[in-house]
């Protein structure tokens, strides 16, 4: 294999700035090598062998990164945890994934002290970064341990807990190749490679810098930023995702590529225009997005405004996925694209069948060379799967050229009246509103039909909620939508309940309305 992974272009080029903290303290590739390879032997000393696995819950920067890197270089299982979890959520994912450390710094202190007790996890393997009730200062790990490069490295991997819409949430694991860990690495790249994304290492590359706008407990921004600095690439991290920041921080570290929602395009282009004008952002040649599906004008703008460097793609933390390039979504407007090279589309009706172009289903998917199970739930794993493909839930067509267009997700889809209605395709009429900051779609218990639906919406700032502004919502979708599909009602909220990632909590609205029912459809 060639020259790329970290840990060879870190101990090639050790000044390499490979990593800015969101306090703008930097942090050369050598001096997270070194502080990677003094984790491994500290956490071996602990008695970790291959196929262990570490829990981390950290807010994004370099204590992250060294904790993930430590990982990766020595076979074992990372997994970073979502820090808005309660104790209790967070205990039962210390305790699912069998880490045989806990890693947990100040900030997110209660939480994680109250998370160890629950899981019942050794207190001698409970690490914090700052002070933690019962934890062990990080520095009796690692300060005594050499920086030098462990022996009998193998690649690891991280093990993401999905979300999901039932139940508790599940480990995404994949059998570990038990190969050199920069051979894993260079194996990585084809991520960034497939949208066309080059190397920032070695020398004759130009410097390129990939802006982490989202947490590092997503599986997405793990692989694209994990990625990024596999190729060489600084990565620059975000503690919290501000519009105006964002612009700052494409202008100051010249940042070439980066992992966006559709929620920051929204935020983007509500700034006053003498705000966008004020920074230069053409340094960005890709600012790919995902996550949620995007408005076809929103993009639009996106595009007028910085130009041909919009990607998108469609992906599951499962594995597999589509791709669109700017000019893909010029020619077919809202696709989130076509097959990854080494991924395979399906899409078939509720009794398994294929379905022809044009007609909605279920996708399922699956990628080449990648076997993967919900760790410790072998019958979630086999319900998902349709032959070796499989699915997380979501409705779409494609088209004869094989181009991905999403419905919705299953859980979300509305039927009323006996017909199906996907609350996206609302959504995103509702949201070009200038008055609306960000919407919300789902169904409600409705006797007569089943149910009906609701609107709930977060107004822009400085305009107030009511009757007024729900008329005018409603009148805005005038010969733009069925009236079939208009919401009945419209409430208001301050905040959307959003992960940072800009996934929508749309359970936390939509469960009130069906408290006293039996079931929620």
């Amino acid at each position: 294999m060639g020259s790329l992974g970290f840990w060879r272009l870190a101990q090639a080029d050790p000044e390499w700035v490979a990593a800015v903290d969101p306090d703008g303290t930097e942090h050369t590739a050598g001096d997270l090598l070194a502080r990677a390879n003094r984790l491994v032997h500290g956490l071996r000393g602990l008695g970790l062998t291959k196929g262990d696995g570490i829990c981390g819950l950290v807010p994004n920067g370099s204590e992250g990164l060294v904790l993930y890197l430590a990982a990766l270089q020595a076979g074992w299982y990372y997994t970073p945890i979502n820090w808005h979890l309660t104790g209790p959520e967070i205990g039962y994912i210390v305790a699912d994934s069998e880490a045989r450390a806990f890693f947990v710094h100040e900030r997110h202190g209660a939480e994680g002290a109250r998370a160890a007790r629950e899981s019942g996890i050794e207190r001698h393997r409970c690490f914090a970064f700052g002070e933690v009730e019962g934890f062990r200062p990080y520095g009796e790990l690692v300060d005594d341990q050499p920086a030098t490069l462990p022996d009998d490295r193998s690649n690891g991997a991280t093990m993401h807990y999905t979300s999901g819409t039932t139940g508790r949430p599940k480990g995404v694991r994949r059998r570990l190749a038990g190969i050199d860990p920069d051979d894993s690495a260079e194996l990585m790249t084809f991520l960034l490679a497939m949208f066309g994304i080059p190397p920032g290492r070695p020398a004759g590359n130009e410097p390129q810098a990939h802006l982490v706008t989202s947490p590092n407990y997503h599986t997405a921004v793990t692989q694209f930023g994990g990625t990024a600095l596999q190729m060489g690439h600084t990565l620059v991290y975000v503690d919290r995702w501000d519009a105006e920041e964002c612009l700052r921080l494409i202008q100051d570290y010249r940042i070439t590529n980066t992992h966006m929602v559709p929620t920051h395009f929204k935020r983007l282009l509500s700034l006053p225009d003498e705000v966008r004008k004020r920074y230069d952002v053409s340094s960005m040649r890709w600012a790919i997005h995902a996550a949620a599906p995007c408005p076809v004008p929103i993009k639009q703008r996106m595009l007028d405004w910085w130009g041909d460097c919009v990607w998108e793609y469609y992906a599951a933390t499962e594995g597999g996925g589509t791709i669109a390039s700017p000019q893909d979504w010029r020619a077919h407007p809202g696709t989130v694209g076509k097959a990854w090279p080494i991924s395979e589309l399906l899409i078939v009706d509720d009794e398994g069948d294929e379905v022809p172009a044009g007609s909605p289903g279920t996708i399922y998917m699956k990628m080449a060379g990648t076997e993967f199970e919900y760790k410790g739930d072998r019958e979630k794993t086999e319900k998902n799967r349709l032959k070796d493909h499989f699915t997380v839930g979501d409705i779409g067509y494609l088209t004869e050229d094989g181009f991905l267009f999403l419905s919705d997700r299953k859980a979300d889809m509305i039927i009323s009246g006996g017909a199906n209605i996907y609350p996206a395709e609302i959504e995103n009429e509702i949201v070009l509103h200038p008055k609306v900051a960000d919407v919300a779609v789902f169904g409600i218990p409705d006797d007569e039909w089943g149910e009906q639906i609701k609107a709930v919406v977060e107004p822009a700032a400085g305009v107030d909620p009511g009757p007024e502004l729900a008329a005018e919502i409603l009148a805005s979708l005038e010969g733009r939508l069925a009236k079939m599909k208009w919401p009945k009602t419209i409430d208001f909220i301050a905040t959307m309940p959003r992960e940072p990632n800009g996934k929508l909590l749309k359970r936390k609205l939509r469960d009130p309305y069906w408290k006293d029912r039996d079931s929620a459809i």
